[in-house]
């Protein structure tokens, strides 16, 4: 099993714009006559797609929505999303994510994206901070119905790189999760992959007894490393044959 591809999460990974999620989706439920409950962001939203978070929070005060209408609500929000951003001069950014990315395509390794978040927010973000090009394969939230913990937006990236890339053959297990939650980290195991979580939003502690390998920050983790443990467990596998 040797290391072929290595995924991103988006939100709390690549960009730290959980602040302005919440208070979109705050502002949401204010326009929708509700209020969201202190640490209830934090409890039904992180790591999960706009719809599923929208859904459950109208759900749970007694409004069930119909598909068109959240829709409607999350165009709202990429929208309001949109405008926040151009209020800002720089994009908070997580320090070291060039210097992954370059390890990463140093060491001709496949690099996707994976994201609950609407391709519209997350194409707006590559574009300005200049990593379009090196992200081939983004699977959004508008690409799937069940959203992390669930596996479906991975195994749809694997697929997708395979379509990208016609002699890859990826295997999920050929693949490195970068990762900040435990949903997150949930949807990349159950996929069969293995996951990096680095404690850009929960704790060290949380994400340790989860993920594979856990660092405090990006410029913590060591791809060489993990790619040479990966070589031994293919070293491993063929002599045990």
């Amino acid at each position: 099993m040797s290391l072929k591809a290595v995924l991103f999460d988006f939100n709390g990974v690549i960009i730290n714009d959980e602040p302005v999620h919440e208070q979109l989706i705050e502002q949401l439920l204010v326009e929708e006559n509700l209020t969201i409950k202190r640490g209830e962001y934090q409890k039904v939203c992180l790591g999960r797609s706009d719809r599923i978070c929208l859904q459950d929070l109208l759900a749970s005060r007694g409004r069930v929505v119909n598909d068109a209408y959240l829709t409607q609500l999350i165009n709202r929000k990429a929208q309001a999303y949109a405008l926040e951003l151009e209020k800002i001069e720089k994009l908070p950014l997580y320090p070291g994510l060039d210097d992954l990315i370059f390890q990463v395509r140093s060491r001709n390794l496949k690099l996707g994206l994976v994201s609950g978040a609407v391709r519209k927010e997350i194409e707006l973000v590559l574009e300005r901070a200049k990593l379009a090009e090196y992200f081939k394969v983004v699977v959004a939230g508008d690409d799937i119905t069940a959203s992390k913990p669930e596996p479906d937006g991975y195994l749809l990236a694997v697929e997708r790189l395979n379509q990208e890339y016609a002699d890859l053959n990826l295997q999920p297990q050929e693949c490195l999760v970068i990762e900040d939650t435990l949903a997150g980290i949930q949807a990349a195991k159950k996929a069969g992959m293995q996951v990096v979580g680095v404690a850009n939003t929960y704790p060290f502690h949380m994400l340790q007894r989860q993920a594979n390998w856990t660092v405090d920050y990006l410029t913590d983790l060591e791809l060489e490393r993990i790619q040479e443990i990966y070589s031994q467990k293919e070293l491993q596998g063929t002599t045990g044959e």
